[in-house]
């Protein structure tokens, strides 16, 4: 049987109430940790998700919705993800996850703080056998936190009044782990873009100063492919990334339901795209499991990557079919997606 006839016989069997398969992109409502069963067994090059915040914010009424489990049983459920998660993974490719830590009150927890969930997600994963392997910070401004939350912990007010209560904003963080095993697939090349505010200039113009200045004091300036690599990588390497465009989301207004008091709030697509070009290469596939408005997939599409999500709630879904549909593709059978992100093995981000 070959590669894209397995495929076909894995994926016939997803059931899920709706789907859309495109040449590109194949997106499924449905419960992930259903739909995922299907997809083959080392066949995702890189898979990027943010999870529901255990305990923080419900999204549907669902059963299955992971966000209506609270302490062990939400842990156990997304435990059997996780697992499925590097079962499909290829050995040696990444997977990122987009978490915070999480406030606790007086109300729910009896006293005002914080909870390592950083740490919670980080040991689930090391638990079912991924690597630890990078994570970085993302800054997030405090005084945009303070309207949005009403946190007493950062009012100013409170300052003035007992500061042992206050302290600083949440920041957001990408923890990024490793399946276990040898990449057969380098991802391979330099960076030819730069995904960020206006802070970092690689313009052709820049570099022409910088070769100017180089030369004038006695060295050789490195090409312009070179010089833009190192100064988008220098960036990237950064531990904390205070350069990320914290509105440039998709759009989500018409994905609320009026009864629900679930929380929208997209990961930024700075942030995506980041991690898709650090840590994959045009034509392969990208996995999301809770795909929500499509931002994960919607990028990956735009990268020239396979994108691949799931998602249970309806109006999420929906939103995420035009959010997506708006980059204009062809249909074609999932096998073919599958097939033809497996067999890219010789394209690189820029020729080295």
């Amino acid at each position: 049987m070959t590669n894209a006839q397995n495929t076909a016989a894995l994926t016939a069997d997803i059931n899920a109430v709706n789907q859309v398969i495109t040449d590109n992109y194949a997106i499924y409502e449905g419960d992930s940790c259903e739909l995922i069963r299907a997809i083959p067994g080392d066949s995702v090059h890189f898979g990027i998700h943010s999870p529901p915040f255990e305990g923080l914010y419900k999204f549907s009424s669902f059963d299955r919705d992971i966000s209506n489990n609270e302490g062990g049983a939400f842990w156990e459920h997304y435990a059997f993800l996780i697992q499925e998660l590097l079962r499909v993974t290829k050995p040696g490719r990444i997977h990122s996850v987009h978490c915070m830590q999480l406030p606790t009150s007086k109300r729910r927890n009896g006293f005002i703080g914080m909870r390592d969930f950083r740490g919670e997600i980080i040991r689930a994963y090391e638990d079912a056998g991924w690597i630890f392997h990078s994570e970085v910070c993302i800054w997030k401004d405090p005084v945009v936190a303070q309207q949005r939350t009403k946190s007493i912990r950062l009012l100013h007010k409170q300052i003035t009044k007992d500061s042992c209560i206050s302290g600083q904003g949440l920041a957001d963080y990408i923890v990024s782990f490793r399946k276990p095993g040898e990449n057969s697939e380098p991802v391979d090349g330099m960076f030819d873009m730069w995904v960020g505010d206006e802070s970092l200039d690689i313009s052709r113009e820049a570099y022409d100063r910088h070769a100017a200045e180089t030369i004038a004091d006695g060295r050789t300036p490195w090409s312009f492919e070179q010089w833009r690599s190192v100064f988008v990588w220098q960036r990237y390497a950064s531990p904390v990334w205070s350069d990320i465009r914290q509105t440039r989301t998709l759009q989500y207004r018409s994905a609320r339901d009026e009864q629900d008091e679930q929380h929208i709030s997209p990961l930024q697509l700075d942030v995506i795209e980041r991690c898709i070009d650090l840590w994959s290469l045009p034509g392969e596939t990208v996995l999301t499991p809770f795909l929500g408005i499509g931002s994960e997939v919607y990028s990956a599409v735009e990268m020239g990557r396979k994108g691949v999500g799931f998602e249970l709630k309806p109006s999420y879904f929906r939103q995420a079919v035009k959010n997506i549909a708006s980059l204009g593709t062809k249909e074609q059978p999932v096998a073919d997606l599958f097939s033809a992100a497996n067999d890219n093995h010789a394209v690189a981000k820029v020729a080295a």
